[in-house]
């Protein structure tokens, strides 16, 4: 089984400098997999990523939602698929499988749904927990400050990092990491993610 994140930047057009974003988010990318065949950018805006391992799907789409929040006023709205993938292709567009056909229904059904972030698998009871969950936490998230999506970067790709190790990366005081961290709900995003991480482990055995 694979995770497939759909995706697209909202007003992605009210940046004048797209390179602020679409430098880092490609960067992001090509420490994931090969472009074409295992992520792509379409149209400017929109994106299509594979992560081989499903349980590290949810934190992928986090790592993506705090490194877009870090350019005003851009954010981004997600689909995760969990499934199988039946055929692999010379570019992602190609390949096919449940992964990708349910990443792009629920991607379909963000707007009709009023979220920036959903999931979609075989398991439906999963799928209604693990959205009613991520659908708070985007009320979080969705008010992420450029320094909240600063902080919570640092900490999605360094898990084990200290508040004292956050704030030299940052330049700022431990207090002020402490303050930052509370703001962005670090705590409960991370909780979101690790019982994310454990229920798919558990469905996946």
């Amino acid at each position: 089984m694979v995770a497939v994140i759909t995706g697209d930047i909202i007003d992605s057009r009210k940046v004048v400098n797209q390179d602020k974003w679409l430098v880092p988010l490609k960067s992001l990318f090509s420490t994931w997999g090969k472009r074409s065949k295992d992520w792509e950018l379409e149209r400017g805006d929109f994106f299509q990523v594979e992560v081989k391992n499903p349980i590290d799907g949810l934190e992928k789409a986090l790592q993506i939602k705090a490194l877009i929040k870090k350019v005003e006023p851009l954010d981004v709205r997600m689909a995760i698929g969990i499934g199988e993938k039946t055929y692999s292709g010379e570019s992602i567009s190609e390949s096919n499988g449940q992964a990708f056909i349910y990443s792009g229904e629920k991607f379909d059904l963000l707007d009709k749904e009023n979220i920036t972030l959903g999931i979609k698998t075989q398991w439906r009871d999963f799928d209604e927990e693990m959205n009613l969950y991520l659908k708070l936490a985007g009320t979080f998230m969705n008010k992420w400050t450029v320094s909240s999506a600063e902080l919570m970067e640092i900490i999605l790709k360094n898990p084990n990092i200290t508040q004292e190790e956050i704030g030299k990366c940052l330049g700022i005081k431990q207090n002020s990491v402490s303050g930052r961290w509370n703001r962005a709900y670090a705590n409960e995003i991370l909780e979101v993610d690790d019982m994310f991480r454990k229920k798919i482990n558990t469905l996946l055995k």
